[in-house]
């Protein structure tokens, strides 16, 4: 498997968040750093990731949750940067009520397909996004589509722990995303 660039949304995700699990356990995982987990803004996420893309040694894929999923879509519309692919885990609904309020400059996301592979996982009782929003967002986006049951943001309270489920789902997408480079 290649690089892979940790995206986690707002906050960052703590200590019991399944991306800092993993990232703890292979040394192919790196974070992104953007300057304020907190106070999110959307050039600043931008430059973080393409720093973040830019110091891999080969096209990476991206691991992105919540609010970087947003991110990844408006990052690859204003840059050029290879990546293998996006796994976004938990795409939030920016026209929903729970959406901070802090992360407006995410809003409006582009609605054309990506420029690379992706696949999203979606939970049925994500507070941040419905199950259909996720579908939407799959279907104008390109990407493929995984619905996961009820696990909710699919983050710390979702008690997932390593989430092997979702570990299985992104070994299953980088394998399908190095054969179809393989074959181009």
């Amino acid at each position: 498997m290649t690089d892979i660039v940790i995206l986690p949304g707002i906050g960052g995700s703590g200590e019991l968040h399944w991306q800092t699990r993993w990232e703890k356990s292979d040394p192919r995982y790196r974070r992104f750093q953007p300057t304020d987990w907190n106070q999110p803004e959307l050039k600043d996420w931008i430059s973080a990731l393409d720093r973040a893309v830019g110091a891999a040694s080969k096209p990476p894929l991206l691991v992105a949750h919540s609010l970087a999923c947003l991110l990844v879509a408006h990052w690859q519309q204003v840059s050029t940067a290879p990546v293998a692919g996006a796994f976004l885990v938990a795409v939030p609904n920016p026209e929903a009520q729970t959406f901070p309020v802090e992360a407006a400059s995410f809003a409006d996301p582009p609605l054309s397909e990506l420029r690379f592979p992706s696949l999203i996982i979606a939970s049925t009782n994500d507070p941040y996004g419905t199950i259909e929003y996720a579908r939407g967002r799959a279907s104008q986006w390109g990407s493929d589509i995984v619905e996961v049951g009820r696990l909710g943001h699919i983050n710390e309270a979702s008690r997932l722990e390593d989430w092997r489920q979702g570990k299985a789902l992104l070994t299953a997408f980088a394998a399908g995303v190095a054969n179809s480079t393989i074959r181009r």
